[in-house]
């Protein structure tokens, strides 16, 4: 028994420094976001609760019975005043279930609500669920939007990795009840990183979709699609425009997803997405951004080229290494952008920015040439107008002297 009550002071005292443990922004920053050092989310801020059974006749060596693997993949919003994170959490069983960590200022003292979201099964039950995407719509509700996983039936009886992926839909007014809506109906065999428009678009709820023909490869599906449905509680969407298309030898070539839902601002509809391509190390997974027309969402009207936000240093470490994921953000009232992106399906981690300075860089960023010669006349340009302009200020130096 005393051991009992050592380790079970030690884990508490462990816990407590891990949740309030200050996050600081990194030295180094390229002026569009900030880093900040300390991931705000891992599988070590699973509640203690959760993990073991506190009582020393059913557990006297205090074991851990519920491994957390990862804790990544988050959903983000603003409730109640407090910055939401509802992030895929991943236990050592590799199922994965949803839960709510809230911090008051959404950079640091993430904590967890005292129990994991239940949600609820279609008639077909979910083998696995993950990657929700929150949205405050326009008519009321809270929509989360996620991928249900489940195993391919016409697969063969050896192969038990083969998965059918679609889009499932929740939705809720307190995040604390969620109702579960039917699964989204599209022309494609699969779906995954669906993303619902926050508001109507001719009457009608809006989607961004990511066909796909298998559940790994995007085959000749791919890219980031769009669709209207009249209705979200059966939702059907008839027709899929893709509005941003795979492109050879870029950071979306294999692969590309919306991700949160896209901010809306003067100048256009913000997008935040991810790409993906093949390397000799795996799939490398970076983010991206683009903006759309105010009017017409499948109209692309800035794209930087290149990659936003990719993995750097032990961020690009974990289980599925090299790679970076986005699927929530949240504008705070003052412009303040706060970006939640997870690291190698490991852990969640946040960057800062503002809406001034992301419409910057989207509008003012050259765009991607798609060969070498573009990419070295642009960095020449760049030169050169450096050259002109310092050139300018000895000029003006020179005459104040005179």
């Amino acid at each position: 028994m005393k051991n009992f009550k050592k380790r079970l002071e030690e884990l508490n005292q462990m816990y407590k420094v891990l949740i309030a443990k200050p996050n600081t922004v990194s030295e180094c920053s390229n002026g569009i976001i900030n880093r900040y050092k300390n991931p705000v989310l891992t599988a070590m801020h699973a509640p203690l609760t959760w993990r073991y059974d506190f009582d020393p006749a059913t557990n006297p060596y205090l074991m851990e019975r519920f491994g957390i693997n990862a804790v990544f993949n988050s959903g983000a919003i603003k409730f109640n005043n407090k910055f939401v994170l509802v992030p895929r959490v991943e236990g050592a069983d590799r199922k994965s279930f949803f839960a709510i960590a809230e911090s008051d200022n959404g950079i640091d003292n993430f904590k967890f609500w005292d129990k994991p979201i239940i949600i609820p099964e279609t008639d077909v039950p979910d083998t696995n669920i993950y990657d929700m995407r929150l949205v405050q719509h326009e008519d009321g509700w809270i929509y989360g939007l996620f991928c249900t996983e489940r195993r391919d039936a016409n697969a063969h009886i050896g192969d038990q990795s083969a998965a059918i992926a679609q889009c499932g839909i929740v939705r809720t007014k307190d995040l604390i009840s969620w109702e579960r809506l039917k699964d989204l109906k599209t022309p494609s065999p699969q779906q995954r990183n669906v993303v619902l428009h926050p508001e109507f678009v001719n009457g009608q709820y809006a989607f961004y979709t990511r066909p796909q023909d298998g559940f790994i490869e995007a085959g000749t599906g791919g890219g980031i699609g769009f669709g209207l449905s009249k209705s979200i509680v059966d939702a059907v969407i008839d027709k899929e425009t893709v509005i941003a298309q795979k492109v050879y030898h870029t950071v979306y070539e294999a692969k590309n997803g919306q991700g949160p839902a896209p901010v809306k601002t003067t100048e256009g509809w913000l997008h935040l997405a991810h790409g993906v391509r093949n390397t000799a190390a795996g799939l490398r997974y970076v983010l991206y951004m683009f903006m759309t027309d105010l009017n017409d969402l499948t109209k692309i009207i800035h794209q930087p080229g290149g990659y936003f936000i990719a993995p750097e240093g032990n961020e690009r470490v974990g289980d599925v290494s090299n790679v970076v994921f986005s699927n929530g953000w949240i504008v705070d009232d003052d412009g303040t952008v706060y970006i939640y992106y997870a690291s190698s399906d490991t852990r969640m981690h946040v960057a800062t920015s503002s809406i001034e300075r992301l419409l910057d860089y989207v509008i003012n960023t050259p765009q991607d040439g798609f060969t070498s010669f573009a990419s070295a006349s642009v960095v020449t340009k760049i030169a050169a107008d450096n050259a002109a302009f310092s050139k300018k200020q000895e000029e003006k130096q020179l005459q104040s002297h005179l």
